[in-house]
């Protein structure tokens, strides 16, 4: 079970008095809703890798398992987050739950690393009309057993309600804060419990943005995919979100386009190893977010076909779906295994220090990464100069990654080199993005293909034969289209930067 939460915190010493909380200028009824007891039992690391992330893997005796994620709040005081729930005992963590928090952890061991008592008292607050606007919880936390540094804290908390007036909770807020309680705080109750080695930095630190020599700049390319790859590791596992796991296809996509970019600077042994995992991990993905993307395709296909044929299309469909739920298993397994857990590891540490060959000769920073990226451009720059008059969907296919790979490289290098960077990797977007949607139009008529004779119905083949046409016009009207893509491309090159 998920839950959506809407929260804002706020320290609150000892010392203070929670105040009347309703307000009949702001609309505010405010009801108390008596006090209860809790204990909260807390896993993590031994170097508490969840904790310095933003996440947490807890057994509370009124809710059972909980797995909290990272929250946002965009410098917001009120925080969103997803509180994911799991049945099982109290001493093991469910498998489940572990899945969620396995990108975090890796290869480390979760244990038991503190538990909280907790004496909450609550108000709910509703409006006038008895909507509700959310709850006040006022917690005394006592931290027992274990070597946690903080022994003792007060919280308070606003639990807001879905579609609560805004200058409701500002007005509440205000409330407390006149009372003596601190400024919004969104620290987590274990990272208060367990102190300051809890609020270290997360393993995958944000990227600098500022990075301009070799070094750096290979270490954010590298730390900003790794981060988005664990970041969506959860969603890719629930599979509710296609989006999830399409981003965490993408980070493994760059990762293995950095490693190739700049592979002329980086201990080649160390790169071909995390590519070839990559490789690996990234057919999983690809197997069902390819599904994703043309189920998605033909859906909008079938809208486009006379509609007493939409019926028949949709056994061709139901094909579709029994190929995706195949390959979410075999993702699931991989997602699940050591090798992956392990690549983690690996990945991580490649964005803490990557394997840098030792200079030779007089180049400087700014000569290599230029030299990188020119190196995937003059590779695109080639196989468009060895296109036939009327080149293959293999050759369209070829430009299109080999555009992928040099936008990638230009985005990789645009800290050192800027607003033209950024602008020639834009000019390659459009390319890649009118052959990619000349490559789906081929893909989808190929799949349509095989699947009219799966289904060995005449109706079903006749509406696979009206979905090929569709798609083979919107494959001709791409290659009509990409040679102006192409020029734009060309031209935002000769801006020198490379």
């Amino acid at each position: 079970m998920t839950v959506s939460e809407r929260e804002i915190k706020l320290a609150a010493p000892p010392t203070v008095t929670l105040p009347p909380l309703s307000d009949p200028l702001a609309g505010v009824i405010a009801e108390p809703a008596g006090t209860r007891h809790l204990v909260a039992t807390y896993y993590d690391t031994d170097d508490l890798r969840l904790a310095r992330a933003g996440v947490s893997l807890r057994h509370r005796s009124d809710e059972g398992w909980a797995v909290q994620l990272p929250a946002t709040s965009d410098g917001d005081p009120l925080l969103d987050r997803s509180t994911y729930a799991f049945a099982g005992d109290e001493a093991n963590p469910p498998p489940e739950a572990l899945d969620l928090v396995r990108a975090f952890a890796r290869t480390a061991t979760v244990t038991e690393v503190a538990r909280l008592r907790t004496v909450r008292r609550a108000v709910h607050l509703r409006t006038a009309q008895g909507s509700p606007i959310g709850e006040v919880v006022d917690d005394d936390v006592i931290v027992v057993g274990g070597d946690a540094p903080v022994r003792a804290f007060r919280e308070l908390e606003i639990d807001v309600a879905d579609g609560a007036p805004e200058v409701q909770t500002t007005a509440i807020v205000a409330r407390l804060r006149a009372a003596g309680a601190g400024a919004p705080d969104p620290t987590p109750k274990i990272v208060r419990a367990l102190g300051p080695r809890a609020t270290e930095p997360p393993d995958i630190e944000p990227v600098s943005g500022s990075a301009r020599g070799l070094r750096d700049v290979v270490s954010d390319a590298l730390r900003a995919s790794v981060a988005k790859l664990v970041t969506h590791d959860a969603g890719a596992r629930r599979g509710v979100d296609a989006e999830e796991l399409h981003q965490a296809r993408v980070a493994t996509r760059r990762l293995r386009a950095h490693l190739r970019t700049f592979r002329p600077v980086l201990e080649e042994h160390w790169a071909d190893a995390l590519r070839l995992d990559l490789q690996w991990l990234g057919a999983a993905l690809g197997a069902v977010r390819d599904a994703d993307v043309l189920l998605e395709r033909l859906e909008g296909r079938l809208t486009q076909v006379p509609a007493q044929d939409q019926s028949d299309g949709e056994r061709l469909l139901h094909v579709l779906g029994t190929q995706r739920a195949d390959a979410r298993r075999d993702l699931l397994v991989v997602l699940r295994s050591d090798r992956y857990a392990e690549l983690l590891e690996r990945l991580v540490q490649a964005a803490r220090a990557p394997r840098l060959l030792a200079r030779v000769g007089a180049e400087t920073d700014e000569d290599l990464l230029r030299a990188a990226a020119r190196r995937l451009w003059n590779d695109l720059c080639h196989t468009v100069a060895s296109l036939p008059d009327e080149p293959t969907d293999e050759e369209l296919h070829a430009v299109r990654r080999r555009a992928k790979q040099a936008r990638y490289a230009a985005e990789a290098v645009e800290p050192a080199f800027g607003k033209p960077a950024r602008d020639f990797a834009r000019a390659l977007t459009d390319v890649q993005d009118v052959l990619g949607e000349h490559q789906d139009g081929v893909v989808a008529a190929a799949w349509l293909r095989t699947a009219a004779t799966q289904v060995r119905d005449g109706h079903a083949a006749f509406v696979a034969g009206e979905l090929v046409a569709l798609e083979h016009e919107t494959a001709l009207a791409a290659r009509r289209a990409w040679p102006a893509a192409w020029q734009r491309a060309r031209r935002k090159k000769h801006h020198q930067w490379l």
